[in-house]
């Protein structure tokens, strides 16, 4: 396309997306009506909702899902009425801005005092592992479908370039793109351990070794 006429269509097309996302966005917010707030989010549920949570997911083919959404839109809910919101494997789907733009729509939507737990496959224990010579102590690594990966280099790009995964962190990385859309305090948790009892035993992958809480003060 002829430059001068892309610059001609892009503010049409601007406005038309931006029309695009209102409806979309309406139509969210009606469905989260039906929830009593403040919410309890489990993003990007796939087949393992919660029962009294709002569960978001993308995916049309699952029976499972309260609210379809793309979460690399963000989320739809309100400014300041989530309670709590879960999610696991999805931050490493979702490439930087887009990743970005989910945890600050997290924070914006958590009410004072709420709480966002993320849980993902952890950087740090592929190359602590890795460093040792024990690159394929891993549990994902144990299941019988990956039994043909050979080699440290074979596992690196599998674990960056599959499943969608669009960037991987390690616990730096996340502590700082939180600490970067605002949030303040964050711990590190255990594997189905948390302070908040609604969080406890959330998480249903064993390769969930980087876990963490971050509460909007």
């Amino acid at each position: 396309m002829h430059p001068v006429v892309r610059q001609i269509l892009r503010p049409p097309w601007r406005a038309f997306k931006a029309s695009r996302y209102a409806v979309r966005l309406a139509r969210a917010r009606r469905t989260l009506n039906r929830f009593e707030a403040p919410y309890k989010i489990n993003a990007g549920c796939g087949p393992a909702p919660f029962a009294g949570w709002v569960n978001i997911d993308n995916n049309r083919d699952l029976k499972t899902v309260d609210l379809f959404w793309d979460l690399s839109q963000g989320l739809p809910t309100p400014d300041e009425s989530c309670q709590v919101i879960f999610s696991e494997h999805v931050l490493e789907h979702l490439n930087l801005e887009q990743g970005l733009r989910f945890l600050k729509d997290c924070r914006r939507s958590l009410v004072p005092g709420g709480v966002l737990r993320t849980a993902m496959p952890s950087l740090d224990d592929m190359i602590e592992k890795s460093a040792t010579g024990h690159w394929n102590d891993q549990v994902w690594l144990h299941e019988p479908q990956w039994q043909f990966i050979a080699s440290r280099a074979e596992m690196f790009n599998i674990m960056f370039r599959w499943w969608g995964h669009q960037w991987i962190y390690d616990r730096e990385e996340l502590y700082r793109r939180l600490r970067e859309v605002g949030f303040e305090t964050i711990r590190d948790v255990a594997w189905g351990e948390s302070e908040v009892e609604c969080l406890r035993n959330r998480e249903n992958r064993l390769n969930s070794l980087l876990i963490c809480e971050a509460v909007k003060t």
